[in-house]
């Protein structure tokens, strides 16, 4: 069953219109027994929607996905019904982690999360070493094919560490995942500021419910495919510049922000993108709480001249009505001000996924097997 919001969400409506729907006799509320909510059924609203889009006409959606893991609102992304802005800078990493895996993650929860051992890192970018450290990790495993969900947790963890180890730069790998992925972007001991603002990246990117990476990882799991290789579909999807190297767009454009000034660079990123990176974003059209969350620990972390050229950038923005920034601005901004090459926001977004996308498919493995099958329309060349 759905709240008003998700249902309305689905529907691309407004919670009012979805009342009028159901005013109208297109759609049944039921009464929560635990709460005054109204609640729709998953199936209703999914033929509503169909409708909606064209009758008959194909529908875009491969399957419907039924989740407990994620669900977008309006005040962010809430795991397991726990808003990640709330947990952000006052839960570790490693603990959402586990509260995004649910029991799986319960009985050794606690348990040090150790990579595997890895040979000499090759000189490659951060993005290979990323799924270099994946191939070897799945080939260190005995028993990969165990996808018992205590199994694919302990995978998890090792998955995690061994991501980190494998990066440029020097750092520990023992320790809180944050520090050691800051070590490793810093190439040196970071500041604690600059620690506190990766574990609130990491926090705030774990998981954003099906989006397309992760709808990739699920396809993997619904074959039943272990965990390694289901993170390398995942890893394969995430590489694409509108998905994980977004924020190396926004980086790109506080840099030039920083030559010409926020104005000229707005203009000229806008006359030859068609639109700003870090700007608007599909699901949270008054702006994306995650900004404001990420925002609040680069400028902990930043120089005053640093804060100012981000706030004159943002300004400017709103003055000419562009949608609100989203977090990949932030993350742009937190990379940008530590002086890190400009990748190093996809690696810390990948390197955050990897706990949503291990939740996503231990929830998969309850699902039918091979459920994902793309309905194709056939045109002729001449069509």
């Amino acid at each position: 069953m759905l709240d008003s919001q998700e249902a309305a969400r689905r529907l691309g409506v407004k919670v009012g219109t979805l009342y009028a729907y159901v005013s109208r006799g297109l759609l049944a509320s039921h009464p929560d027994p635990a709460s005054r909510r109204s609640l729709f059924d998953l199936d209703e609203v999914e033929r509503l929607a169909r409708r909606s889009r064209g009758g008959d006409r194909p529908a875009a959606r491969l399957a419907t996905v039924a989740t407990s893991v994620t669900q977008l609102r309006a005040d962010g992304p809430a795991y397991r019904g726990i808003p990640a802005v709330e947990l952000a800078g006052r839960t570790p990493y490693e603990e959402v982690a586990e509260l995004l895996w649910g029991d799986a993650g319960e009985p050794d929860a606690g348990r040090p999360w150790e990579p595997c051992r890895l040979p000499r890192r090759p000189a490659m970018g951060a993005s290979d070493r990323l799924r270099w450290a994946v191939v070897l990790a799945g080939a260190a495993d005995p028993l990969r094919a165990d996808l018992r969900p205590e199994a694919v947790v302990r995978t998890a963890r090792r998955l995690v560490a061994t991501a980190v180890a494998a990066l440029p730069g020097d750092g520990p790998d023992t320790g809180p995942v944050a520090a050691r992925l800051a070590a490793r972007l810093a190439d040196g001991p970071p500041r604690p500021a600059f620690v506190a603002a990766v574990d609130a990246a990491l926090v705030l990117l774990a998981d954003h419910e099906l989006a397309t990476s992760t709808v990739a990882v699920r396809v993997a799991a619904s074959t039943r495919a272990d965990l390694c290789d289901a993170v390398l579909a995942g890893l394969g999807t995430i590489a694409g510049p509108l998905h994980g190297g977004a924020s190396q767009l926004a980086y790109a454009l506080l840099v030039e922000a920083e030559r010409v000034g926020a104005g000229p660079a707005l203009d000229d990123t806008l006359r030859w993108q068609g639109q700003l990176p870090g700007f608007g974003h599909p699901v949270y059209v008054e702006g994306d709480p995650r900004f404001t969350v990420l925002r609040d620990r680069f400028e902990a972390a930043a120089t005053p001249a640093q804060r100012r050229l981000v706030a004159e950038v943002v300004d400017v923005a709103a003055d000419h009505g562009i949608p609100p920034p989203n977090v990949d601005l932030a993350l742009g901004a937190l990379t940008w001000s530590a002086g890190l090459p400009a990748d190093t926001g996809r690696t810390l977004f990948t390197v955050a996924r990897l706990a949503g996308w291990t939740a996503h498919y231990l929830e998969e493995l309850d699902e039918r097997p091979l459920r994902f099958r793309a309905r194709a329309v056939y045109a002729s060349e001449g069509d």
